[in-house]
């Protein structure tokens, strides 16, 4: 039994009876599980019976074991008895506690927030455009033709967009610096793969021919090599142009299943239209949902901020260790601290946060269940994208499991409440000419001017090995 005291803040003070059966079967269970810490004359340790013992250290020997192993089981039935859903570990108090009477404590907790809804169907959305272009699908089979070209030597001097072969040797004040050598390297000239002025320098050489190149390390550049002045001599091996395939049936025998052009063709763009058809779902979705959270009210606890704040740099750290770097060591390369790593992603936690509570009341009002055929639905797709049957998979799955797949159900459903009655509204775009043009004349500045200024590169990550690449 319970009683509820609903306090400021969204919080609940729950007082909880833990009967005097319930903690005696308890008190039992601690004395078996701790038995063998006390140290009691006459008996092999472990071995004393369990009135010895309290008799010898005191009725309440076993107390503190007890409560940790009762109170969990009272407090969810509490908050089963008053419907409550709590959002962080409670703050426990015992009020009293003794074998004959049972256990009286307090628990006070943070409660998942009530969400007002605002409007959130028959909410206007911009129809955004997916239509697949003819040039879109040609740009797709022109990196196949990139993939698959060829490099052949000419007898000519190098040319930006070349790819030569060279040897390297770099120095600094006379004296050859580790991972500054180099045979039978490949370049592409103009790539931007070395440090500044290095490429550049090469335009205009033969094979066969050496030179000393005269570059400046970036002060960006790792130590001990940052802002200084360096030599390499290096010497042209071979000079290459790229060969692309032709743009043609043989082609597409080549890389695809395809007799023809056409039909490669045809089968690219059905499947970047199916893309298409899901991407533009997804931006539907997604401004709906929006809308549909901008117009609710909600009193976010802390609490929730911070733990989907972790959430999200427990990602980025998953992310980051694919590359072999360390969360502390990104935060080390972007100049801030962790604190402040945190503050920068508040405000997407939270309005994260938001959008499930408001997805999840959605789902509340308007009645919203799980069947045991959509369960079944749900279950069938995780099978099958980890490779299981629908009966394999299903017997992997804890309660817990199967609680997450529910909620999923619902908050789908509650999402195609959302979105299935969005209202699309196609953008005027022929609408005051002039200003359209002005816009786009300034987008053309904005773009041009970013065009003429060199992109900052980031600091390289220090390494054993210095090759003269930024």
């Amino acid at each position: 039994m319970a009683t509820f005291e609903k306090l400021e803040n969204n919080r609940a003070k729950l007082t909880i009876t833990i009967s005097p059966e319930a903690f005696g079967s308890a008190v039992q269970k601690a004395y078996q599980k701790t038995a063998n810490r006390y140290n009691v004359p006459g008996f092999r340790k472990g071995k004393a019976p369990r009135k010895v013992i309290e008799t010898m250290y005191g009725e309440g020997a076993f107390y503190e074991e007890a409560f940790d192993l009762a109170w969990g089981d009272a407090y969810d039935a509490a908050l089963a008895e008053h419907d409550l859903t709590a959002v962080d570990k409670p703050s426990l108090d015992i009020t009293s506690i003794d074998a004959a009477s049972g256990v009286v404590f307090t628990a006070e907790v943070q409660l998942k927030p009530e969400v007002t809804l605002g409007a959130y169907q028959k909410l206007e959305v911009p129809e955004p455009d997916f239509a697949v272009k003819d040039e879109e699908v040609m740009a797709e089979i022109e990196k196949d033709r990139e993939k698959n070209a060829r490099f052949i030597e000419v007898d000519r001097a190098v040319e930006n967009g070349d790819r030569v072969i060279l040897d390297y040797s770099g120095s600094v004040d006379g004296e050859k610096f580790e991972g500054g050598t180099a045979e039978d390297q490949l370049l592409v000239i103009g790539s931007g793969t070395f440090i500044p002025g290095f490429e550049e320098q090469l335009v205009g050489m033969k094979a066969g021919e050496e030179k000393d190149i005269n570059v400046k390390f970036p002060d960006e550049y790792s130590a001990p090599l940052a802002g200084k002045d360096a030599v390499f001599a290096v010497k042209i091996k071979a000079v290459q142009v790229k060969e692309l395939p032709a743009l043609d049936d043989e082609f597409a025998k080549d890389i695809s299943d395809f007799d023809t052009l056409e039909a490669l063709k045809a089968d690219r763009k059905a499947k970047m239209d199916e893309k298409a058809a899901k991407n533009r779902q997804t931006a539907i979705e997604n401004i709906a949902l929006q809308k549909a959270a901008d117009n609710a009210i909600v009193d976010i606890p802390e609490v929730m901020i911070e733990r989907q704040i972790n959430y999200m740099l427990r990602d980025i750290a998953y992310q980051l260790s694919m590359s072999g770097l360390s969360l502390e060591d990104y935060v080390k390369y972007t100049g801030t601290d962790m604190n402040g790593l945190k503050e920068s992603y508040r405000k997407e936690a939270e309005s994260r946060v938001k959008m499930q509570l408001v997805i999840e009341a959605i789902g509340e009002k308007e009645g919203v269940a799980c069947t045991d055929d959509d369960l079944k639905a749900i279950i069938a797709e995780y099978a099958d994208g980890s490779g299981k049957s629908a009966e394999e998979f299903e017997k992997t799955l804890t309660d817990e499991d199967r609680e997450y797949l529910s909620d999923n159900v619902l908050a789908r459903k509650a999402v195609k409440i959302v979105t299935d009655s969005a209202v699309l509204v196609k953008e005027e775009t022929e609408k005051k000419p002039a200003k359209k043009a002005a816009a786009k004349k300034a987008e053309k500045t904005e773009d041009a001017e970013a065009a003429e200024k060199p992109a900052k590169k980031p600091a390289a990550k220090k390494t054993a090995k210095t090759e003269p690449q930024e």
